[in-house]
């Protein structure tokens, strides 16, 4: 089983990089974490077959982790998919859809697809099994708009994959990701703490309770972005493939 990084970035490009969405596949899984507005574009740009996808899971509304699926469903409805999607998220997933669909491509919501779209809603901190897939979600905090936020504990294939999706620290990032095979974090600044997002150095002052096998740090600003080189840790960039 590997994980490509698809897109990597923030929701303001910083170093030009694709909005959030990482491809994970094995032999039994093929599944996209989050599907920023860009996404489509990449997943080409990569030659991932998006026929092949089977589930989709999704952390928050904001547009650089949610908006491109429009795009994805309206590719699938001209290539003719048939295989079934499940695309699953946090409570309000129907209606954020369908309001994300008809803003960009009016009565595209309306159009009966040749395949079957599955919906699943979420709910914290309660295992869901999606196929081959065991998911745990667990709140995480991220502001007033675009939730709700989950970060996830993925199982599959005899691995975990955890990722904190955008969020301020919270002790709810501990249990998520302790001892995961591979955590991936947000790591939006180096030491600004601000609101709704993390710093490095207030993700190091846990690791050593999380104690991932391996961390990745994702979701980097340009402050970050500029220290990668010289971090003690790996960093993600769009294209990176990561072996399981």
């Amino acid at each position: 089983m590997h994980l490509r990084f698809v897109g990597c970035g923030d929701a303001l490009g910083s170093g030009g990089r694709f909005n959030t969405c990482f491809h994970v596949s094995g032999a039994r899984v093929n599944f996209l974490i989050d599907c920023g507005a860009s996404s489509l574009l990449a997943l080409k740009r990569l030659g991932i077959a998006c026929d092949a996808i089977d589930t989709i899971l999704i952390t928050h509304f904001h547009g650089d982790h949610f908006a491109g699926l429009p795009f994805l469903l309206l590719d699938a409805q001209f290539t003719r998919r048939i295989r079934p999607l499940t695309i699953a998220g946090p409570a309000g997933l129907e209606q954020r859809l369908h309001q994300a669909m008809e803003a960009l491509y009016e009565h595209s919501s309306q159009t009966q697809q040749k395949f079957v779209l599955n919906l699943v809603t979420l709910q914290p901190e309660q295992p869901r099994q999606l196929g081959d897939l065991r998911v745990t979600p667990f709140p995480v905090v991220h502001g007033a708009s675009g939730g709700p936020f989950l970060a996830y504990r993925i199982e599959a294939e005899g691995r975990t994959i955890a990722y904190s999706a955008d969020t301020e620290w919270t002790e709810t990032l501990v249990p998520a990701a302790r001892e995961a095979d591979l955590f991936i974090c947000e790591a939006y600044y180096y030491d600004r703490i601000v609101k709704n997002h993390l710093s490095l150095t207030t993700l190091e002052q846990h690791l050593p309770r999380i104690r991932p096998k391996r961390l990745i740090l994702t979701h980097m600003s340009d402050d970050m972005l500029a220290r990668a080189g010289s971090l003690a840790y790996e960093t993600a960039s769009d294209g990176m493939t990561v072996e399981l």
